[in-house]
């Protein structure tokens, strides 16, 4: 059974983004087709709360090969936005080191229903463990107001190897 909504997403402007993708670039390293949050349009540092999207390309990547004829955004790339989206703000908080955030692991991940090209894909995202090594966040996402992801993403710090 799906959990109580995180944030009620139909009172937001998604007209008037906060972030936009120049300051997601700021502290999230994905480019190109892995760049997965267009916008952020909602941040509660106090709630340690925040809602962004993603809008679905009408031909991404992976439309071709994932499912020819009937194309599904691939359930991995939806824990990624949110991954995206939780990396993003615990960096922009500046709640934990390292040069970015990487992926340590995923709990209680339901996929609810499907998302395809041309989705605006809305990610909520709220931090609800920090700790220097590693950061959880309670995610969720949403199109035309349903929910079709939900899970607990789990960051670690990374730092890039320095080059003398």
């Amino acid at each position: 059974m799906p959990r109580a909504a995180l944030f009620d997403i139909t009172q937001l402007d998604f007209s008037r983004p906060i972030f936009r993708l120049e300051e997601i670039r700021q502290y999230n390293p994905q480019r190109y087709e892995m760049e997965l949050l267009t916008a952020v349009v909602y941040a509660d540092p106090e709630k340690r709360l925040a809602v962004g999207y993603y809008d679905v390309p009408q031909e991404p990547f992976w439309r071709r090969g994932h499912m020819p004829g009937f194309p599904l955004m691939p359930g991995v790339l939806l824990c990624e936005a949110a991954a995206q989206l939780s990396s993003f703000y615990a960096r922009y908080l500046n709640l934990v080191g390292g040069d970015f955030l990487a992926f340590g692991g995923l709990e209680n991940v339901r996929f609810r229903a499907p998302v395809f090209p041309g989705d605006r894909l809305v990610v909520v995202a709220q931090l609800s463990r920090i700790h220097r090594l590693q950061i959880q966040s309670q995610t969720q996402e949403f199109v035309n107001g349903k929910l079709v992801f939900e899970g607990t993403v789990i960051g670690v710090p990374f730092f890039r190897e320095r080059q003398p």
